[in-house]
This record gives C-alpha cells, structure tokens and sequence, in this order.
C-alpha cells in the first residue's frame, strides 16, 4: 500500500464520493476510481460500496479507514520530525492526558520554551488513561500525563510535585451544599455519576475500594463518564452528583454547581510518561529536557 493511495482512500470516505474526492485532489474521476480499485485487488477485500449519487465504506472499508488515518498520521509526522533536524529546533510535540489542573505545570514550560524556540508546536490530546497509552503505543504521541495509578512496565516516566484531589461535583441548591465535606454517609444512597477511575477495574489502585469500603457494591452509580465537562452537564440536569477531581469546573460566580473534597481526604498522584526507548525529535527531546531540569 502507498501513502499516496490511502490519502486517496481517506478522501473518498471523507467527502462520501468519488466525484467530490476527484475534485478535492485535483484527479480525474478515471485516475481516482482505477487507484481504488487496484487497491481492493492489493488487499482482497471490497472497501466501497458505490451508490448512484454517494459511496459508502463497507465493514472492510470502516477498518482500513482508521488503520489508513494512523498509518498517514505517523507518516505525516515522521516527514515533520525530519524536516525539523536542523541548526533551529523546530517542529511538533503531542501531548495526551486527562482532566487535570497540573497540566498547567507542562503549559509553563511550552510558554518558557516558546520563548526561545517560536516555531515549535504543541499539540494537545485530552482522553483517559486507554485513550492515551493507546495513541503512545503507536507513535502517535510523543508524552501522556496520567493520573495514578498507572501500569509503567512499558513505559519511562516522571512523577510529578502534584496531587489531584477527588470531591463531589454538585448543584448549589443540592442536598450537599452545605457541606464543607463529602463523606461515605452523605454519598451511600445518592445518585452518581462515576468517572472511570472508579469502576472496579482501576478503584482498587486509585484508593476507592478502601474510601467506600463495603459500601462500593452499593453505590447508586446511574451514569459514568470520561471528561469532566460531559459530568457538569449532567450534575446541572439533576442526574446526580459526580465524583470528580478538584478544579475542573467552574464553581464561581452565578455557576450552578460547586466542588466539595471527599473527606477523609482521596488524592491521586500525577505522571508524565513516554515509550521506552523512543526516539524524540529536536523539539520533544527540548520539552523533556526542560521538564527535567524544571523538577530537578
């Protein structure tokens, strides 16, 4: 398969024709339809179904779809990372993390970096914890920032200074409002709304197996989510109150919602983390260098 061929393919899924694809890549509508062809005979399989006015992917072609995107991805980069080796450190740095206020750690040092290094560009991922050691497995980002606990068996890492605080995002009219903390009691038969570290698979590491205790099996959880925003949303239409990190929302001013800590007190620690053994461009081995020094 060439690079060249599989843009072609993601711009017939993209435009949802082969007339519209033909246009957008300055082809023939002949060239473009014998290069997808020819690529349903490379790989055996029928990517297209052809529609008199559109073109649909069929389950082959949904799979090649996002195989294609990482494969034009990583070869865009690789292209980049090349381009940059120079005298003048330029280039890109891709950074994926999860909702947390120590990100602004990292954004001091892109503003500290930028000084100096202008041409330099960051790009910023948000996602859990799978969303992010996904995209680090396959080369699509150069640093993850997770939240404790994570599996570091494949990964090198910093701890960062930095603790997340876990509370309970609620209305301000709400039943708990008045509180200055959040305990098991007040929580044992109210409506939750649960983020991922708290399901089973991760509660154990993250310290919320012991805070509920026997009370964990019982908790009312009627929804889950994985960014905070989508919580605060549903905390404001009274499915329930979310338990979330401190200082994600906004709790000042006429916002209807507030932040409360848990007590006794649940925190979690913070790492960045990279591939072992990658090898990094000028910029991103810059940013690294610099978070070294910032935590020595």
């Amino acid at each position: 398969m060439e690079i060249r061929v599989l843009k072609y393919f993601l711009a017939v899924a993209r435009e949802g024709s082969i007339t519209g694809a033909a246009n957008s890549l300055h082809l023939t509508q002949p060239t473009l339809t014998r290069q997808l062809k020819d690529l349903e005979k490379e790989l055996g399989h029928k990517l297209l179904i052809r529609g008199k006015y559109k073109v649909t992917l069929t389950q082959e072609g949904m799979i090649l779809r996002n195989r294609a995107q990482e494969i034009v991805d990583m070869a865009d980069r690789t292209t980049e990372e090349f381009k940059s080796i120079t005298d003048i450190i330029k280039g890109d740095v891709y950074i994926g993390g999860g909702e947390t206020r120590a990100i602004k750690f990292l954004t001091d040092i892109i503003k500290e970096i930028r000084q100096e290094y202008p041409d330099i560009k960051y790009h910023i991922y948000s996602g859990n914890a799978e969303d992010v050691t996904e995209k680090l497995d396959r080369g699509l980002l150069d640093f993850g920032v997770l939240i404790q606990p994570i599996d570091l068996k494949k990964y090198d890492s910093i701890t960062l200074p930095y603790y997340d605080t876990w509370g309970v995002i609620t209305k301000k009219d709400s039943i708990l409002a008045d509180k200055k903390f959040v305990t098991l009691y007040d929580l044992a038969k109210l409506p939750i709304i649960a983020s991922r570290q708290m399901s089973r698979k991760y509660s154990k590491d993250s310290g919320f197996l012991d805070w509920f205790g026997d009370e964990f099996d019982n908790l009312d959880i009627v929804a889950t989510y994985n960014l905070v925003y989508n919580a605060g949303i549903m905390v404001e239409s009274g499915i329930g109150h979310a338990v979330s990190l401190k200082g994600l929302i906004n709790d000042t001013g006429k916002s209807p919602l507030k932040f409360i800590p848990l007590k006794p007190k649940l925190q979690s620690g913070l790492d960045v983390v990279w591939k072992k053994y990658r090898m990094f461009s000028p910029a991103a081995k810059l940013f690294l260098d610099k978070l070294r020094e910032k935590l020595k």
